[in-house]
């Protein structure tokens, strides 16, 4: 029943302004009106990172839950995951509205929010009230558009959440925040890295585990940008890498008024892209640290070609806007139909089998 009405509600929600069909799927979320998964995931789709068990390496990027009003709900759909934010240490309107743009032909979105978000305090009473309950949900912390240290604002994150995060992910990435992308520069990067990774490593005794801290990137990067954040990663030794935010680039894109709109794309149209980058950054970093694909996952091959070019786990959010919560099944299903015909046994078997394949492709 719940599964047939999220059907029915779907092109109702594309018929509304954005944002707002956004709110009402979240309201939706919370009342338990989405349908639920039945049957255990497959085995060969868990995946075993850090000291976490993942039932399917399908998550939720951030974004979506930016105040962690429904990780349990996203869970129960089946995806293995779900991150909620990105959250800043004092709650913050965004930006001025209209700020996100569909743009159907292409099934991509633009938005620029700018961390639009009801502050730590709210969500860290939300997070305290799911304490003890099954599943894995990372936080991703963020910066105040107004703040002084930025720095500061990630590690308040880091001390706000450590005893109730299965993962950090330290966003420095998102294009609507002026002036954040800089802190992906050598120098502020490794001063970013240094502060946090000491925050999580003070805070161990109150989490009673070593919480994972990864680090989220854009894809609109050179190079010499790419063998900087590289470095830094060895030097710091995050956890995990994020390869992709939004893009600045509208390469592609069809004739469409909101084209023009200011922001960053997500959809479809990002997905060659950001997974170029995320095989580039594979060849770049250490060899033993993990990797999170982003970025115009809307099936099962592409969620395998992300796996494919180097990610352990793979998270989708716009993909959802078009083709609706019951995406999350078939994309599992299409990844296992993908590691079975490649003739994998593990979701880990796959892990960078495309690599020098995707690190080729043109960025373009």
């Amino acid at each position: 029943m719940l599964r047939s009405l999220a059907r029915l509600a779907q092109p109702f929600l594309q018929a509304v302004d954005p944002e707002r069909a956004h709110d009402l799927a979240i309201e939706a979320l919370r009342l338990g009106l989405h349908p639920r998964q039945r049957t255990p995931d497959d085995p060969r789709l868990a995946v075993d990172l850090w000291d976490l068990r993942f039932p399917n390496p399908l998550g939720m990027a951030a974004g979506f839950d930016k105040n962690g009003a429904v990780p349990d709900a996203l869970l129960a759909m089946g995806l293995g995951f779900a991150e909620a934010g990105t959250v800043t240490p004092r709650p913050q309107a965004g930006n001025p509205k209209p700020r996100v743009f569909r743009l159907a032909d292409d099934r991509a979105v633009i938005n620029r929010l700018g961390f639009n978000n009801a502050g730590h305090a709210a969500m860290r009473e939300r997070m305290l009230a799911r304490r003890g309950r099954p599943g894995i949900v990372g936080i991703n912390v963020g910066a105040n558009k107004d703040s002084e240290d930025r720095a500061a604002d990630y590690v308040a994150g880091i001390h706000a959440f450590v005893d109730l995060a299965s993962y950090f992910t330290v966003n420095i990435s998102s294009p609507n925040t002026p002036g954040l992308r800089d802190l992906q520069q050598a120098a502020a990067l490794d001063d970013l890295l240094a502060r946090v990774l000491e925050a999580r490593d003070e805070e161990t005794g109150k989490a009673g585990r070593t919480v994972p801290v990864v680090l989220k990137i854009a894809p609109d990067l050179d190079e010499q940008a790419m063998d900087d954040i590289a470095g830094v990663l060895d030097k710091r030794r995050a956890d995990a890498l994020i390869v992709s935010n939004t893009t600045l680039s509208r390469a592609g894109l069809s004739l469409h008024p909101n084209a023009e709109e200011t922001g960053g794309l997500s959809g479809e149209p990002l997905f060659v892209r950001s997974t170029a980058v995320l095989a580039r950054m594979r060849l770049r970093i250490p060899a033993g640290m993990p990797m999170i694909g982003v970025g115009g996952v809307h099936d099962g091959r592409t969620a395998y070609e992300k796996i494919r070019a180097g990610a352990t786990l793979v998270q989708i959010y716009t993909g959802l806007v078009f083709g609706g919560f019951d995406m999350i099944g078939e994309i599992k299903q299409g990844l296992l139909d993908a590691l079975i015909a490649d003739g994998h046994a593990t979701v880990a078997g796959a892990v960078g089998s495309g690599v020098a394949e995707w690190a080729s492709r043109p960025l373009a």
